[in-house]
């Protein structure tokens, strides 16, 4: 997958206080690409037959989307950066991708979108604790 992340943190004027670029870039990209992630599971679990059941499992898309989508705005921000913002969001990311994978795992064997929603989040969980990681 081709992104515009890392270009665009290669040409970021500032110094990025001390953050591995690649870790960071990495961690964007996995955000993003999980909320889009979650956004398309919710919207094809709407579309099953038995919406009913999965109904915990749309509420959990629709959170992890915005929590993956906000992670990624605020890790593209480095203005004014925040370690302890950052240290904080990236924990938060982590947790709620972990509780997410958690949820669609059981509906994975069934239904192709929540099994590819699964590996999306699991991807995310691990680049934010490697970003986190690395922040010492």
């Amino acid at each position: 997958m081709t992104t515009a992340v890392p270009n665009m943190l290669s040409t970021y004027p500032a110094d990025l206080g001390g953050v591995d670029r690649n870790k960071l870039a990495t961690c964007i990209e996995e955000c993003v690409n999980c909320a889009q992630a979650g956004t398309a599971c919710a919207d094809a679990c709407l579309s099953e037959e038995m919406v009913a059941r999965l109904g915990k499992c749309v509420r959990t898309d629709a959170g992890c989307a915005d929590v993956c989508a906000t992670t990624a705005a605020v890790l593209s921000r480095r203005t004014g950066y925040d370690a302890n913002v950052t240290r904080a969001i990236l924990q938060a990311c982590a947790t709620v991708c972990r509780a997410c994978a958690d949820e669609y795992e059981r509906h994975a064997d069934a239904h192709d979108h929540c099994r590819v929603c699964t590996e999306a989040c699991r991807h995310c969980e691990r680049a934010c604790a490697d970003l986190l990681a690395s922040l010492g």
